[in-house]
């Protein structure tokens, strides 16, 4: 079980009350598919809390990153298990994206180079609809391997 911490009063707004905030949260990432079965989400106190059956450690996280990035959502609750088989998890770094940020600033920061932005939108696909739509406070996942 891991407790991911984000900024609760930035992101997609999905819901406008609690009652149906764990609902809107499952069909957010149910939609982008990103390889969670039998998924579960609750939600309470800007909590959610996200149950199933995952086929790699790529999915848990973009799952997490998924919920987390709603406005609402402070935390993110993981009790999602991966298969026994999946391969061993890849090298990842989180970044919570500034005011200024561009996928080709943040690629030039980690890569050395700007071109590489495509690395950074194709790990976040689920979390990033634009590569240039994101914004402030927007939490993301940066392959390093």
């Amino acid at each position: 079980m891991g407790l991911f911490d984000f900024i609760s009063d930035v992101g997609q707004k999905l819901f406008t009350s609690d009652a149906d905030a764990a609902e809107k949260i499952k069909q957010h990432i149910e939609a982008n598919n990103p390889g969670i079965d039998n998924l579960e989400v609750g939600y309470q106190d800007e909590s959610a809390f996200l149950k199933g059956q995952a086929k790699s450690y790529e999915a848990v996280e973009k799952a997490i990153l998924m919920a987390g990035n709603v406005k609402g959502v402070a935390n993110v609750v993981n009790e999602i298990q991966v298969e026994e088989a999946a391969p061993a998890e890849a090298k990842v770094e989180y970044y919570v994206i500034q005011k200024g940020d561009t996928l080709s600033l943040i690629a030039k920061r980690y890569y050395g180079d700007p071109m590489a932005y495509t690395k950074i939108f194709e790990a976040n696909r689920e979390v990033i609809q634009d590569p240039d739509k994101i914004f402030p406070g927007q939490k993301i996942r940066i392959p390093l391997a």
